[in-house]
């Protein structure tokens, strides 16, 4: 279940970086600075890391079952 929760919440966290860049147009000037410049591409970024790490993961799952179906059919 962590596998797919790192890619959604990933995903949203990409979508909320995004979204913030539209957003910030309707702040007070100097937030609107900080706003701009640091919260949408640690959200993206973020987002896009544990996207990766989600799929990562569901890939090293499959491979390892592969391997042990391999395995089993090797004994017997």
């Amino acid at each position: 279940m962590g596998k797919y929760a790192a890619i959604v919440l990933g995903f949203v966290a990409m979508v909320g970086g995004v979204a913030v860049l539209f957003i910030k147009s309707f702040l007070w000037k100097d937030l609107k600075i900080v706003i701009g410049g640091m919260i949408p591409p640690l959200l993206f970024f973020g987002g896009l890391i544990a996207l990766i790490a989600g799929i990562s993961s569901i890939k090293d799952a499959a491979r390892t079952k592969k391997l042990e179906e391999e395995t089993k059919q090797d004994k017997a």
